[in-house]
Formats: structure tokens, C-alpha cells, sequence
């Protein structure tokens, strides 16, 4: 630690270690500080040197102090910073964030068997333009005026609930809410469910936005070690019974990053542990469409009970026009619909009606059936090149777009990616997805890029060179 390129004083370095637990919410208003006995014990330094620190910082209005208690946290807290949540300095260049960035980059020259969507030319884009000039004529109609209904477009929710029952999920109309997008959804139910300091348990490996976005709702998070059918049962049973954990969010079919789905008696002790601990489940399932034969699905199995399903169509159809969903019991639909106007009124008319168009003009049924025939060509060849420079899958998966695959001896994905970013492609190392640091030797594979002579060649010079 340095202030102006000089190392900092003993005194500044535990003014610090306090300034970055506020910052990063490890401390929060009100909160104890460490007493002067247990800093100077972690620290290694003088319980006068502590004393002097707390002095300073109760100066500068951070903390103050109640005589015979101790030490607490005063200040009205800096504004949020996720990177500060997250990994220290010298672990942040390659984290959630790094990931989302880089996958985000609005570079057309980039290569991105990383990201995790499709490219701009396999979506739906033909009939997204037939859909928005068939609203744009209906100019005296409500797609192009005001706001929607708070439930938003009842056609596209009675369409939405007719799809759940390919799934066997009975779900009314009343019982699904239109979003913005599969995020959006899961925001309304954090903040629906959740408050502060609680903890939600994931799969680990995760969705490595599922780590971003629950850092920034300020609750403890728990990885749960995933197996090719699930999470693992007993650790999942450990995990609930040593955290009190409020929520599980998964995805029960073509997880991210693994390609895995989950199996039928998974599915059932999983629910079993919920209903013994009052968990509820949220079912991340914006993959659903991408299956050629569902697979078992937490809603159907518990009716809308305990678990609450989201989805969207950013993968399938096009990111561009922004709609998703919840599907929930209606006592619960209720409150998210009153968060959902209280927090940003109604969602977007035009958006709905171009996705019922897409999704009741035929064609869309025509679209993923191209769609899953591509992946399922293109999974194969890139399962080859995977195996071709000595990488192995963990699992191989019967649909979607991801493989994870191990990287041979024990090479280090993060500093890969770090590497391969400068030679202009993007990738998705293993840390990324993991609350418990493992799967450091790991990458997220989009088979759809899988083709590209970047990617490639980048494997067999960086890869291949260390089998």
C-alpha cells in the first residue's frame, strides 16, 4: 500500500484496511468496528498504533466512538461500487465484471467464443423486422402510444402461459408478469425477497453475471458444487442447513456455463430440501426454447409453489427488442407487479407486440428448429477442436451453445484470457463462474464462434503448445 509512491505508516494502513470494509459493505452504517484488542491481534501491530488510527478516522467522520462499546461505522456510505465488492486489485482485471465488459465491447473486429449469445446473423432478425413494420402501420393502436397495462400485453402473457405447458407447467395469464429482460426479472424478485445480508445459494460454477448482480443487491452468496445432473445433494443440504439461505437461483436446463440439466431425482430431493428450509428457487430457464425434449424443470414439478420461473427471448430471438418474463404464484405476481411500477412503471408496448408477432406468425417454431440443428453441427465440430488441442469437456452437452472444457496441464484461464483479449478475442475463463476460486483451469466455450480462425489458432498456439 502506497500514498503519493510512499509506503503507508503502520497508523495508515489500518485507517485503510477500515476505509475498504466500508467501501466494499463488508461494514455499513452502524456497524461494529473490530475492537482496538482484535485489530491489533489481526494486524500484528500496537494497540496504540490502532488507537491512534480509530482517532483519525473518528476525525475524518468515517466511524465514532461509544464510550464502553466500542467503535461503529458513522458515515453515510460512498456510492456503490461493484468492483470494490469484488475481487482486491490484484485479482480484479479478470473477474464478473472484466468478463461483462469484454463481452460487451462494441469492437465488431472482435472475436467472442466467450460471450454468451449468438451471433447477430443466427437471430431472428427477418421476422423482427416484419413484426416492427406491421406495428409501425398500426399507428392508431396502443403499441406505438403510452404505457402498457402493469401486468403488460395480456395476448403475449395468454401466449407465454400456453408455452409453459410444453414444460407441464400450468400457469394462467394472471400469473405471469412481462419484463424487460431475464435480469430485469431477477431484480424484481431480490428485491422482492431479499433484504441485505441475506444469503442465496448458487451453482458453482455459475452464471458469472448471477455473481455481479447479487454483490450489488448486498447479499452473502454460497456456491454449491455442480454435478452433470445438479448440484451436488449433500452439499446442497449443508449449504442450506449452515447458511439459512432465503433463495436458490439455478438454471435447470442447458446451464451456464456447463451445458448440463438437471435430472429427475435431482429435481425431486432438491425440492424436498427446499420445502424442509422455506427455500425458494428461482428458475433462470431464458434457454428453454434451445432443447430439442425438455428436461426436467423445478416449476412443473412443484406447480408455481415454491419456485419461481424467468425467461426471456434476448437469446433466441434478438437482444435489441427487450422483453422478458416471471411466471409465479399469483400472491407473489401481485407484489412484483406493484415493485415493478413502483420502480419503472410499465414495460415496453411495442416491445410485446413484436414478440407476439414473432412468436404467432409461424415462423418462430421454423427458427429454432434451424437454430438447435446449427448448434448441434456446430457443438460437434467445436467438441473436435476442443479435443484437438488437448482440452476436455466436463460434460457434453445435448443442447445450447456452451461446452466447458478443461484446459490441459492445469493452465491458468484467467491469465489465457488476459492473453487472448490482446489478440483481439475474447474468452471465458473458468474463475469467472466460481464463488470458490476453483475451475481456475476452465473455459466457457460458444460454440457458435467455434469456426473462427482466431479462436483457433489462438487454442493451438496457446493451448496446443503446452499439451
Amino acid at each position: 500500500m502506497t500514498v503519493d509512491a510512499r509506503p503507508l505508516t503502520r497508523t495508515e494502513q489500518i485507517m485503510e484496511t477500515i476505509r475498504d470494509r466500508i467501501e466494499r459493505r463488508v461494514l455499513t452504517p452502524g456497524a461494529a468496528v473490530p475492537s482496538v484488542r482484535a485489530m491489533a491481534e489481526a494486524s500484528g501491530f500496537s494497540k496504540s498504533t490502532v488507537v491512534e488510527a480509530y482517532d483519525r478516522l473518528v476525525a475524518d467522520g468515517l466511524i465514532r466512538s461509544r464510550p464502553g462499546s466500542g467503535f461503529f461505522v458513522a458515515a453515510p456510505l460512498a456510492p456503490l461500487s461493484l468492483e470494490r465488492i469484488g475481487p482486491h486489485k490484484e485479482d480484479r482485471e479478470v473477474d464478473s465484471l472484466w468478463m461483462l465488459r469484454r463481452s460487451l465491447a462494441q469492437d465488431g473486429d472482435l472475436s467472442r467464443p466467450g460471450s454468451g449469445w449468438l451471433p447477430d446473423g443466427w437471430l431472428a432478425n427477418l421476422q423482427i423486422s416484419k413484426a416492427l413494420r406491421a406495428a409501425a402501420r398500426q399507428n392508431d393502436r396502443a403499441p406505438m402510444k403510452g404505457y402498457s397495462s402493469p401486468l403488460g400485453l395480456e395476448k403475449l402473457r395468454r401466449i407465454i402461459a400456453q408455452r409453459q405447458t410444453d414444460l407441464r407447467i400450468a400457469a394462467t395469464p394472471d400469473q405471469i408478469l412481462l419484463t424487460d429482460s431475464s435480469t430485469h426479472s431477477l431484480d424484481l424478485v431480490c428485491r422482492y425477497l431479499l433484504e441485505p445480508g441475506d444469503t442465496v445459494l448458487v451453482d458453482d460454477p455459475c452464471y458469472f453475471n448471477f455473481l455481479a448482480f447479487l454483490r450489488a443487491h448486498r447479499v452473502n452468496v454460497v456456491g454449491i458444487p455442480m454435478t452433470p445432473t445438479g448440484p451436488d445433494l449433500a452439499a446442497f443440504a449443508q449449504g442450506i442447513s449452515d447458511s439459512r439461505a432465503r433463495l436458490y437461483l439455478t438454471n435447470s436446463a442447458v446451464h451456464n456455463p456447463t451445458g448440463a440439466s438437471l435430472s429427475l431425482a435431482t429435481a425431486h430431493r432438491l425440492l424436498k430440501l427446499a420445502a424442509e428450509h422455506d427455500l425458494v428457487i428461482v428458475e433462470d430457464d431464458i434457454f428453454a426454447d434451445f432443447e430439442d425434449e425438455p428436461t426436467p424443470r423445478l416449476a412443473a414439478l412443484d406447480g408455481l409453489d415454491r419456485v419461481i420461473r424467468i425467461g426471456s427471448f434476448s437469446k433466441s430471438v434478438t437482444a435489441t427488442i427487450k422483453c422478458g418474463f416471471i411466471c409465479a404464484r399469483g400472491e407473489w405476481i401481485e407484489g412484483l407487479t406493484d415493485l415493478r411500477i413502483a420502480t419503472g412503471m410499465s414495460g415496453s408496448p411495442l416491445a410485446a407486440e413484436v414478440v407476439h408477432s414473432v412468436l404467432t406468425d409461424g415462423s418462430y417454431r421454423r427458427h429454432m428448429e434451424g437454430l438447435r440443428t446449427r448448434l448441434a453441427r456446430e457443438r460437434a465440430h467445436t467438441l473436435s477442436l476442443l479435443r484437438e488441442v488437448g482440452m476436455e469437456p466436463w460434460t457434453e452437452p445435448s443442447a445450447g451453445m456452451f461446452i466447458w472444457a478443461k484446459l490441459p496441464n492445469d493452465l491458468d484461464a484467467a491469465a489465457l484470457a488476459r492473453s487472448a483479449f490482446g489478440q483481439g478475442v475474447v474468452l471465458a475463463p473458468g474463475n469467472v463462474f466460481s464463488t470458490s476460486g476453483l475451475w481456475t483451469d476452465y473455459l466457457r466455450i460458444n460454440v457458435a464462434f467455434g469456426r473462427e480462425p482466431r479462436f483457433a489458432a489462438l487454442l493451438k498456439d496457446l493451448v496446443g503448445q503446452n499439451a
